[in-house]
């Protein structure tokens, strides 16, 4: 991508950093479509705290969750955000090609062949290790809440090498008949999912920043942290208050409003569900 902006690259008409200031000046349409677009991409990211999960089942845990936490950080910044950074250099924003593939139509500017089918192929290895993932980060989830006594506990069986193969199997079926319901009803249930994940990682991350609040002072008091995140509690904070302000703007926007309706009638049905079923169970344990 620097060789293609720079006019390194042989064959390439090389833009320099002119489509960042041409065709309307920098931010043509205003700091809306940045809003628009912070939204999107924060919604897209939902989920990436299956890499702690998924360290923290490694021989070395704290090890392997400082790293899996600093590598995620400069892969972001290099695959996403540096690919990004080639794209809006490279095409201009109102070009026809933005609104259909602007991947695509970067590799065939720069003299990438069959640009669509490795575009294709990038797309489907996406698309399987993302479910994949969610498979791993369910199903592990699913385990722990059957340990808890919070799910049925036959979830809670675990293979002769530790693997929790029934709450894999339910969270594989779960995820094939919401397939099968997509395609029965495509403009219900799809579009519902859609709209309810947008903001779960939104949730998710904001009660574990609030749960870090609670719980480190209280690990700290038995012991030293393997692993410590700076800046606490401060960032803590300004992490709440910026996924605060996500939600903010997403229910301003009309466009994701839906999402945070949708996602908090789930939060509040879960969190009725709970505190009715915690409010059972003490007064069992005291009767």
């Amino acid at each position: 991508g620097a060789l293609a902006i720079f006019n390194v690259l042989p064959g390439v008409e090389a833009p320099g950093l002119e489509n960042l200031t041409a065709h309307g000046g920098f931010l043509p349409h205003g700091f809306n479509g940045v809003i628009i677009g912070l939204l999107a991409a924060v919604t897209a990211f939902a989920g990436m705290e299956v890499v702690t999960i998924a360290a923290a089942e490694s021989p070395d845990p704290a090890r392997a969750v400082a790293r899996a936490v600093r590598t995620t950080v400069w892969r972001i910044g290099v695959f996403l955000i540096g690919s990004m950074a080639v794209v809006v250099t490279l095409l201009p924003w109102n070009d026809s090609e933005v609104g259909q593939s602007p991947y695509v139509a970067v590799l065939n500017r720069t003299g990438v062949p069959a640009a669509g089918q490795i575009m294709n192929v990038v797309v489907l290895f996406a698309l399987v290790s993302a479910m994949n993932a969610n498979v791993y980060t369910t199903s592990r989830m699913l385990f722990s809440l059957a340990e808890r006594g919070e799910a049925p506990r036959f979830l809670a069986v675990v293979s002769r090498v530790s693997v929790p193969y029934r709450a894999v199997l339910a969270s594989a079926a779960f995820g094939f008949v919401s397939v099968v319901l997509s395609i029965i009803w495509p403009d219900t249930i799809f579009q519902f999912m859609i709209n309810s994940v947008g903001a779960v990682g939104l949730i998710v991350w904001g009660l574990i920043a609030l749960s870090q609040l609670r719980l480190r002072r209280e690990l700290q008091a038995q012991g030293p942290l393997a692993v410590r995140m700076w800046g606490f509690p401060y960032l803590s904070w300004i992490t709440i208050a910026g996924i605060g302000a996500v939600l903010a703007l997403m229910a301003h926007e009309p466009t994701t409003r839906s999402q945070v309706a949708c996602t908090g009638l789930l939060a509040v049905s879960l969190w009725v569900i709970a505190a009715v079923r915690n409010r059972r169970a003490s007064r069992t344990f005291t009767v």
